[in-house]
């Protein structure tokens, strides 16, 4: 427990700290977030605002991890594989929002290449994970035998693909408000801090291993957000950029993967799923209806956006969204605990 706060506390701290060193010092260099030509007009005021925010949040909980494991004397393969895949998303996000404020465009590394970018984070920890961890290669939703369907190491490397490359678009496409994927993710990673921690309490229910380690990562990137989110607030100082978002969705999808909660996480994660298929139904619509829109404008929080709703209502509301659907998903998970007997000692 003492590893937890640790991981959490120092986290939030360096993130704190760094996130208001970037914002004067990138403030003092003239690095702002280009704006896009065609969102809505009211973030037109917002161009110019420091951006790769998302730094913090990842050099915070990787200071966070590293200080409280040298505490407790521990480093485990599985918490450093999906720590690497954190780092690993966010140096992907940092190449493209640098090219976008040294070009001065809304446009960073063109879909090719970050896509190559992630997919060879995402193929990196699959293969990892299958080689030199114990990790169960079933399909599954609170735990490895639920349901159980074997996919073996080739099959389960390719779906590690899928959801990392998936859940780290998803949360790129919610980072449209100040502090909306900052505090989503925080309710997310909450929820993995709960399920390691319980996992590892019952290991021969889960069998997670290193499940300890895997809520002290969890533990880190919450504190992380949390030590953005002061600053990145509406009205933002500061935006995380691709930086933050594509390490986030690497984590969350990490997390769920080393857990054994791939079919949860899209519960957890309701919010960024949601944003996500506004977008497909958007463009879905517009392609088969001749440029008929069924949104004003897409991700969704946009359409309540340009409906009237201030940037701060949108976002609250999106905030009890995403709480309500990370408490289901734990209530899913507690609740099969208790079906098979769990109890937690």
């Amino acid at each position: 427990m003492i590893g937890l706060l640790l991981a959490a506390a120092i986290a939030m701290v360096v993130s704190l700290l760094g996130t208001r060193l970037l914002i004067v010092s990138l403030t003092r260099l003239r690095i702002g977030q280009p704006i896009r030509d065609d969102g809505p007009q009211g973030h037109a005021t917002k161009a110019g605002t420091p951006t790769m925010g998302g730094l913090a949040i990842v050099v915070g909980a990787f200071i966070g991890y590293a200080l409280s494991n040298l505490y407790r004397g521990i480093y485990t393969r599985t918490g450093i594989f999906v720590m690497i895949a954190i780092v690993g998303g966010g140096l992907v996000g940092f190449v493209d929002d640098w090219i976008k404020v040294v070009r001065e465009r809304n446009l960073g590394l063109n879909k090719s290449a970050k896509m190559l970018g992630l997919l060879t984070v995402a193929l990196t920890f699959g293969l990892l994970m299958v080689n030199f961890t114990s990790i169960q290669t079933t399909l599954s939703f609170v735990r490895f035998d639920q349901p159980g369907l074997e996919l073996g190491k080739a099959l389960w490397v390719i779906w590690a693909v899928l959801l990392i490359v998936g859940s780290s678009n998803a949360v790129n496409l919610t980072d449209g408000l100040d502090g909306l994927a900052a505090g989503a993710a925080t309710f997310g990673f909450s929820a993995f801090v709960f399920i390691g921690f319980w996992q590892f309490r019952n290991f021969d229910t889960y069998q997670v291993a290193h499940a300890l380690d895997l809520s002290i990562v969890a533990a880190a990137m919450a504190g992380g957000c949390i030590g953005f989110l002061w600053w990145n607030a509406a009205p933002a100082r500061i935006f995380m950029g691709d930086t933050g978002s594509l390490a986030i969705g690497t984590g969350l999808s990490a997390l769920a993967l080393a857990t054994s909660t791939h079919l949860l996480l899209p519960i957890i994660a309701g919010l960024f799923v949601a944003e996500t298929i506004s977008v497909i139904l958007q463009v879905g619509s517009f392609r088969l209806f001749k440029g008929k829109r069924i949104l004003r404008m897409a991700p969704v929080h946009h359409h309540f956006e340009l409906g009237g709703w201030p940037e701060t209502t949108v976002i609250v509301r999106f905030w009890i969204i995403s709480g309500l659907c990370t408490a289901v998903g734990l209530g899913l998970f507690y609740a099969d605990s208790i079906r098979v007997g769990v109890t937690g000692g």
